[in-house]
């Protein structure tokens, strides 16, 4: 398959499908990435063929040999976006093409083919609409999809692999706070950073998230919900959590984030944040904030809200942080009155409830 070739989907269905009564059970309750539904799609890629065998058929384990290159060479990239019930019934993507756009950003930057972004966003259009009863239909559910890509090519050395196999999964969610949006506890690395320049940073791969876990529960230990990783070149200014995206909020009516210089992964919510808050009055920037700044705005009530964003949580108020010398509060450890405003306001527009001035919402059912 070329670029602008049509790849066609051979549907197979899965010939025994989770009963109505087994899926309603499961999904009262689904948590986060514990349920999964009945179907994948998989599509296969070889070096001099380009992308063929596209299929949606049951979800079951995928073969692989020992020596299958990503075991050994960590070749592996992946997304992770919603879909969500409407009103009326419909089923709706927020903004499956700037996925598909990361998508290839992610090949390019380890050596994998570059999947076409409407192959992209039809994979996910195919999987939502065989599995469309997994979409939860209370207010606060979804379903989350995960696009993937390893490198499947059997062979020992350090090069490209010259094959590739592309999935997607789904996973119905509930709501990500139980009993409401709580403001989270973070907590600043000393010893360990998650990207340096040049690196994979920008990239959103597995090796990113593996390299974060062992801070991740450092947090955990120290009574934290969230790792704060700090540049790794001077070990001052903040990056970003271990899953998402950071913002500030001052007394003078301006957001800030640090910028993408190729260390951060660029967030899909956090552009939707910058776009809606300036449309909201709020000055917007995007430059360096030190963790002593952050520290020494809180103490003196310039810095009113921090917020972290990504699509597990949308949106996520920080209310302490904690790091080996000390801790402190922001705003008091309550969630921010503009935080919670842009949450509900980027909420509404992904569940179709306010008007999508932005083209962001696809309706795909």
């Amino acid at each position: 398959m070329s670029g602008g070739d049509k790849l066609d989907f051979e549907i197979r269905p899965n010939p025994a499908p989770v009963s109505a009564a087994d899926r309603a059970a499961l999904l009262a309750n689904p948590g986060f990435g514990r349920v999964f539904t009945d179907h994948m799609v998989t599509i296969r890629y070889a070096d001099g063929k380009g992308w063929y065998d596209a299929r949606v058929e049951a979800r079951a384990p995928i073969p692989m040999d020992p020596a299958a290159a990503v075991l050994h060479y960590a070749q592996e990239i992946f997304e992770g976006l919603k879909a969500y019930r409407t009103g009326d019934g419909g089923v709706t993507l927020f903004r499956p093409e700037a996925n598909a756009a990361r998508f290839v950003a992610s090949a390019r930057r380890l050596a994998m083919p570059e999947l076409p972004p409407a192959t992209f966003v039809e994979s996910l259009r195919q999987l939502v609409e065989i599995d469309r009863d997994w979409v939860p239909e209370d207010d606060d559910g979804s379903l989350y999809l995960r696009p993937f890509m390893f490198a499947s090519e059997v062979f020992l050395g350090v090069r490209p692999a010259n094959e590739y196999l592309y999935a997607v999964i789904a996973s119905p969610a509930g709501a990500y706070f139980t009993g409401g949006v709580k403001p989270i506890t973070v907590w600043v690395s000393p010893d360990y950073t998650r990207a340096a320049p040049g690196g994979t940073g920008a990239a959103k791969c597995g090796g990113n998230y593996a390299a974060s876990l062992v801070a991740q529960a450092e947090a955990i230990e120290a009574g934290c919900d969230q790792v704060v990783f700090l540049d790794a070149v001077e070990r001052r200014f903040v990056d970003e959590l271990g899953g998402m995206n950071v913002f500030f909020v001052y007394d003078d009516n301006t957001l800030v984030t640090p910028p993408l210089t190729g260390t951060i992964l660029p967030g899909i919510t956090r552009d939707a944040v910058l776009t809606l808050a300036a449309e909201s009055g709020h000055r917007v920037a995007e430059r360096p904030v030190s963790f002593a700044d952050w520290q020494a705005d809180a103490a003196s009530g310039r810095l009113r809200e921090v917020f972290a964003c990504g699509t597990a949580a949308v949106i996520t108020p920080i209310g302490g942080v904690r790091f080996p010398d000390g801790e402190f509060l922001v705003g008091g450890g309550e969630p921010g009155r503009f935080t919670m405003a842009l949450r509900q306001q980027l909420v509404d527009i992904q569940r179709g409830r306010a008007e999508d001035r932005h083209g962001w919402v696809q309706r795909v059912l």
